[in-house]
């Protein structure tokens, strides 16, 4: 008989955190908290749902948050006793954002661009972006464009709302480590330290002409606890379909 397949587990959003680390950290490796488990801690332990109401929220029964929360707060506790680093990252989840009915429909071989956008120009702080052009490319063509306002505001939510716009590369400027944690996580390819016109920048892409910094990171503080860094492991999260994901 085959075994089961793991049910995925709706989360709201991408963590804008996404490691933590004491002073002295312990030489042991770190431990590592899938993002069910994160989503489990939050919804419980931060906003103080039931456990009947984080059940509904996950899509999963009553019994399996019970065990997702046990194995989240063990983990909490092998961390902050041991002095471990915790990391975040992967797991059996899917995103609960949607683009929206008005978001233009990818083709199925499409590359799907995105560049943080302001005034025609690609905008230097992703987490405080308000817009996304998006444009679609096929055989090195963009064939179409749309400007989108982004749906929520903090890394996490707007790399959520790429990764539930099919987007598969983002153009920007400067980017923290937590936003760039989080679109490694959705398997978005990151193109940072472009500046100029954002037309331009995603046609010098599409062509495989676009010059960019993979070294950028955000220079401009924005609020308690904005974090720049490089990038982040690369995962993927489960996608469009449902798996476990180490």
């Amino acid at each position: 008989m085959m075994p089961r397949k793991q049910r995925c587990r709706w989360i709201d959003s991408y963590p804008d955190h996404w490691s933590f680390s004491p002073a002295e950290p312990s030489e042991s490796g770190p431990v590592v908290m899938s993002l069910d488990e994160y989503e489990a801690i939050r919804l419980l332990d931060h906003l103080g749902l039931t456990q009947e109401a984080c059940a509904a929220r996950m899509g999963v029964a009553r019994t399996t948050v019970t065990a997702i929360y046990d194995s989240a707060r063990k983990k909490l506790a092998d961390a902050l006793v041991n002095g471990k680093t915790l990391q975040i990252r992967g797991g059996s989840y899917r995103l609960a954002v949607h683009p929206g009915e008005s978001m233009m429909q990818k083709g199925h071989d499409d590359m799907r661009i995105a560049a943080t956008y302001e005034n025609g120009d690609i905008f230097q702080h992703f987490g405080r972006t308000e817009q996304f052009k998006l444009y679609d490319v096929e055989n090195g063509t963009i064939v179409r464009e749309q400007i989108v306002d982004t749906n929520g505001s903090g890394h996490g939510a707007l790399a959520g709302f790429l990764k539930a716009a099919q987007v598969d590369a983002l153009i920007c400027g400067g980017i923290g480590m937590g936003a760039q944690m989080a679109l490694a996580e959705a398997g978005i390819t990151l193109y940072g330290g472009v500046t100029g016109s954002a037309d331009a920048a995603a046609r010098a892409l599409a062509s495989g002409s676009l010059q960019y910094d993979p070294e950028a990171v955000c220079d401009h503080h924005h609020g308690e606890g904005h974090d720049c860094g490089h990038h982040g492991e690369e995962g993927t999260g489960c996608g469009h379909g449902c798996g476990h994901h180490e």
